[in-house]
């Protein structure tokens, strides 16, 4: 049993911590460090490449989703079951949930943004409608990597207060 908590507790660590990572150090010095170069083009970039490094974690994500089900659902099998079972299960589904949607409709929508403006989406007018879907669309993924973030602790702090 120690060693499947072991395992959800590290991938819930990963998860959470590369999130944070990606959020809190590696967006603002991607986009600090293209900008500097060209503040319109930069920002471009950065975003590409910032989105390029955010998908291939995500990959990474649905992976440490796995684990931490399959921990849980192996804790559950062999007994006994691990308390908040319920809330376990539907903290780590939610937070898969919130990564897929990201991934697989999100990006591509930010993406297909990006594609059918004529120059950078920054440069577009504040009332215009793609800039605006850009925004609204940027600000949902935000919330949804905020809320995998508070889950993920969340999860953590569960994990570690259980002692079976």
């Amino acid at each position: 049993m120690s060693l499947l908590r072991f395992a959800a507790v590290a991938a819930l660590a990963v998860w959470v911590g590369g999130l944070v990572a990606l959020g809190a150090v590696g967006a603002p010095q991607i986009f600090a460090t293209l900008q500097q170069h060209d503040p319109v083009a930069g920002r471009e970039l950065a975003g590409e490449v910032f989105g390029a490094i955010f998908a291939r974690f995500q990959h990474v994500a649905w992976g440490l989703a796995v684990v931490v089900l399959g921990s849980l659902g192996a804790r559950a099998a062999l007994g006994p079951r691990p308390r908040r079972f319920g809330v376990r299960m539907w903290l780590t589904v939610s937070m898969l949930a919130f990564s897929l949607t990201t991934a697989l409709y999100i990006a591509p929508a930010i993406d297909q943004i990006r594609n059918t403006t004529h120059g950078p989406v920054a440069s577009l007018p504040d009332t215009d409608p793609a800039r605006q879907q850009f925004g609204r669309l940027h600000g949902i993924s935000n919330a949804l990597m905020l809320a995998t973030i508070f889950a993920g602790a969340f999860l953590i702090l569960i994990e570690l207060r259980d002692q079976h």
